[in-house]
């Protein structure tokens, strides 16, 4: 990475003493802030209300019955959070419109999901990714591994990132204590998120989607009139050059290809190669192989409707370029001296940070342009990206902890448990998620947040292989697949530590780093990483048993559509798509069990005191409807065979969806 890139990360600046006055807002604008709060509210309590959370499916996966645009919806706002707005607009900032490719690539590896990892997912009948490890390839240290390692990703990468962004605003807007933001945010997030499950977390998402997009389109148009279009930013952005920069550098001149997407292999500080092929495995891993993304699939109605959903987020992913890249690089059009800074001590002066100030250009350029009213629904917009995507990572961390971890440590834990249990986790993310801020904070110019998008790069890849091959590779098995995710680790982990330990030079300063650091860029190592992890799985496969075929149906894409299904003692049962699993008879033993425990499930319901009564009503845990039931009947096999209008249709999109990426590729190319 070079020392271009490392002012294009998050989190360059550690206080923010000089930014626009506290109190900008007018009673207009907290008005609007008001009904947001007030609608989101309503609709999250409209959803739990809706659907039934008193079991697993129910809970963290809505009951299966999620539409196309409501996961579509969901998936883009869990992805686009707060620090989306200001890492996004910092890179544009100091570096052009290279990084906006992220968001495009996003559309290729989302018809990956919806046409090539949702149909393994939904066949197999997984809650969890993880869990879908498992039943690929037997034991359970892979499954708790993955659950770990992604719990981890979550918060020390994620939740830290978007709630440290996030605090950007609400601290300068509303010139609230940043603690005190935090944990008032929070508390409507853990609201109805640990109540309502993903059927809240879904709707809310979606009607938040719409404020993110709204507020955000207003600022990218009166953005774009402040320097006169499109043609007027290409003029003005290469202008933009601070009054103070260091002499006989380059530092604070905007790069010659700044509008350009693909840049050079070699100097460039986001590589075409790495672009096309790193950040697709990077990108794959994150989109089609995280439980955050991939849980909105599995809450679809059926195929179609997760396919529909994935090509409405991809749709939605053109947007971030212009609302949010640009909008940045308009920032430093308008102030070139603060956010453009080059000089240490200008920096220090502007933003509190030597490193540079590119991370405040989005709210700067917010105070400093938007009316009064569309102040308010901006900010409400970036708490609304903030919410979503923390409501997200709860929901799905939830899942993992208490379906792929606590069911080991209780593996006769009954609904009514888990439902319990994976509340009380959601309460603890919160909680170490304001724990964390301190920290975060504490990092010297910000030498966390410069990582963050590499770090993706060092974790993510040996994942995205074990997947792919797990599904394309039959002869993959368990030792296969274990230990090259441990050199996969081991790879990665060695290069993470070596940049937290040594940093970036700041612009103008002398290059000391190990040439293995600087000169392998880490789109180029991800390619790499995931190359090493692929010859380990191979090989260590090949000298090692095979997994038994009759072990693999519908966990394969050969075997997706098979009509077998292998039951926890191995054996094999015929069944047909959608068919009950129930073996003969056991639905009239069923009815008989009922009869005899509904009288005292009824009066023990009976006995118990108004407030719990009251609890468990809010919560959805009904114990008339889910006492006992250690022993759930097995989940139904999901059909994956598609309506033939639905399935052209959805394909008609996804054609569309595709071209508009090769277009906007090759157009800024």
């Amino acid at each position: 990475m070079d020392t271009t890139t490392a002012d294009a990360g998050l989190g360059t600046t550690a206080n923010f003493t000089n930014l626009p006055t506290p109190g900008v807002l007018q009673a207009a604008d907290f008005a609007v802030i008001g009904v947001y709060f007030a609608f989101i509210l309503v609709v999250g309590i409209w959803a739990m209300i809706k659907t039934d959370r008193s079991n697993v499916d129910g809970f963290f996966l809505a009951g299966r019955n999620i539409s196309w645009f409501p996961v579509g919806a969901s998936i883009f706002s869990s992805n686009i959070g707060s620090g989306s707005f200001v890492g996004l607009a910092g890179s544009g900032a100091a570096a052009g419109i290279a990084v906006g490719a992220y968001e495009w690539n996003a559309m290729l590896c989302l018809y990956f999901l919806g046409w090539i990892f949702a149909p393994i997912y939904i066949s197999s009948a997984v809650v969890t990714l993880p869990e879908y490890l498992r039943k690929r390839f037997g034991g359970e240290r892979i499954q708790m591994y993955m659950s770990v390692l992604s719990l981890f990703l979550y918060i020390f990468t994620k939740v830290s990132s978007d709630l440290f962004a996030g605090a950007i605003f609400i601290q300068e807007a509303l010139g609230w204590n940043i603690y005190l933001a935090i944990i008032v945010l929070l508390a409507i997030t853990a609201l109805y998120t640990v109540t309502g499950g993903l059927a809240a977390v879904i709707y809310t998402d979606t009607v938040q989607t719409f404020i993110i997009i709204i507020g955000a389109i207003i600022m990218m148009v009166l953005s774009f009139i402040r320097v006169g279009g499109y043609a007027g930013l290409e003029v003005a952005y290469m202008q933009a050059i601070p009054k103070l920069r260091p002499a006989n550098t380059t530092c604070g001149i905007p790069r010659a290809d700044s509008f350009h997407v693909f840049r050079d292999p070699i100097t460039g500080d986001l590589p075409w190669p790495g672009l096309t092929f790193g950040l697709t495995i990077i990108a794959t891993w994150y989109f089609c192989t995280d439980q955050v993304l991939a849980q909105r699939t599995l809450a679809a109605k059926n195929l179609s409707h997760a396919k529909g959903g994935c090509v409405a987020a991809g749709l939605m992913k053109i947007l971030p370029m212009y609302m949010m890249v640009m909008v940045g690089m308009i920032s430093r059009v308008v102030f070139t001296d603060s956010v453009g800074c080059a000089v240490p001590s200008e920096c220090k002066k502007y933003c509190g940070s030597d490193g540079g100030c590119t991370n405040v250009a989005y709210p700067k350029l917010v105070l400093e342009i938007m009316p009064t009213g569309l102040k308010g629904l901006l900010l409400a917009a970036m708490i609304a990206a903030l919410m979503s995507s923390l409501t997200s990572v709860f929901n799905s961390a939830s899942t993992l902890f208490t379906c792929d971890l606590w069911q080991k440590i209780r593996k006769n834990a009954s609904e009514r448990e888990l439902m319990i249990v994976g509340r009380i986790f959601m309460l603890f993310m919160v909680g170490v998620s304001i724990a964390w801020v301190p920290i975060v904070q504490s990092f010297a110019n910000g030498q966390l947040f410069d990582y963050i998008q590499s770090i993706t790069s060092y974790l993510g890849p040996p994942i995205m292989v074990i997947f792919v091959m797990g599904i394309f590779w039959p002869r993959l098995n368990e030792p296969g697949a274990f230990w090259s995710l441990m050199v996969g680790l081991v790879t990665g982990s060695t290069r993470m530590i070596m940049d937290f330990a040594y940093g970036t030079p700041l612009c103008g300063q002398d290059e000391y780093r190990p040439a293995v650091l600087y000169k392998v860029h880490y789109l180029y190592f991800a390619i790499i990483l995931a190359a090493i992890t692929a010859i380990a799985a191979v090989v260590i496969s090949l000298l090692t048993p095979p997994i038994p075929k009759n072990k693999l149906f519908r966990l394969t894409w050969y075997s997706r559509f098979s009509k077998l299904k292998v039951k926890e003692d191995d054996t094999l049962q015929l069944q047909l798509n959608g068919d009950n699993d129930m073996e003969i008879g056991s639905e009239d033993k069923t009815d008989r069990s009922e009869s005899t425990s509904t009288a005292s499930n009824a009066t023990e319901e009976n006995d118990k005191p108004m407030w719990k009564k009251a609890f468990e009503l809010f919560c959805g845990i009904n114990g008339t409807k889910n006492k006992d039931q250690s022993k759930a009947q097995p989940v139904a096999l999901a059909s994956i065979v598609e309506e033939k209008w639905a399935e052209l249709t959805v394909n008609i999109a996804c054609i569309v969806m595709m071209c508009a990426m090769v277009f906007l590729f090759a157009y800024y190319a």
